[in-house]
Formats: structure tokens, sequence, C-alpha cells
């Protein structure tokens, strides 16, 4: 039965840096998205990490069943949206933390002692 593979998406934060990988004579591009391959090829694509040297490193490929991939692009899809936009943006409450709030120990604007400003002196001979 076929499986279904794709790069990782782009996600230098993640580790998820490669963009295009040639595996046993197949180009996988990052942006085309899904492939369909037989199992030997799917078995071989799961153990590539995103660097070669680093075992720790975050595996490549997402190998999945056609159902898994569609519930993995829906979950993904999910969490895109959750974002708010500016059609319905988050509405700030005044439970909201300030930042005297966050910080009690702080001295307010007002106590804390100005900085010295330099001031440029002029030659005695002018």
């Amino acid at each position: 039965m076929a499986k279904l593979v794709r790069l990782k998406p782009y996600d230098r934060h993640r580790g998820h840096v490669l963009r295009r990988l040639h595996v046993r004579g197949q180009l996988f591009h990052e942006a085309r998205g899904w492939y369909k391959v037989d199992d030997g090829v799917a078995e071989a694509l799961s153990d590539i990490r995103q660097r070669d040297n680093n075992p720790n490193s975050p595996l490549a490929f997402d190998v999945c069943s056609e159902d898994e991939a569609v519930e993995l692009e829906k979950a993904e899809k999910r969490a895109a949206e959750e974002r708010a936009s500016a059609v319905e943006p988050n509405v700030a409450s005044a439970k909201d933390l300030t930042s005297d709030e966050v910080k009690p120990d702080a001295k307010p604007a007002e106590e804390t002692t100005p900085s010295r400003r330099r001031t440029r002196r002029k030659p005695d001979d002018e």
C-alpha cells in the first residue's frame, strides 16, 4: 500500500530547515507538498533527519497514510485560523495585568532619578 510523504514545512525555530532533498533518485520539494511513494521508500524516509550529523535533529519527513495526511492538514489549518485577525480581533479587558502589577517592586517613573545629560562645553576663547 502506498504512503504519502512530504518534507516538513519550513520553520527555522523548530529546526525544520530543509526546502528540498534528493533521496533515492527522487527530489522532494517542501513547497510542492505531498508525494505518493511505496512502503519501502516511505520506511527509508521516516528515518531521515533534518541535519545528517545530528541524531537529535527533528525528522525531515512527515510519513502518513492518506487519512492521516488529511487530518494533519486540517489540524494545521485550524492552528493557523486560531490567530486573531483584523476582522475578529481579541478584546483587551480591564482584567489584563498592567506592567505595575507584573513588577510590584519596580519604582514608578517619577521616583527614578533622571539621567544626567551631557552638555558640550564651550571653549574659553570664544
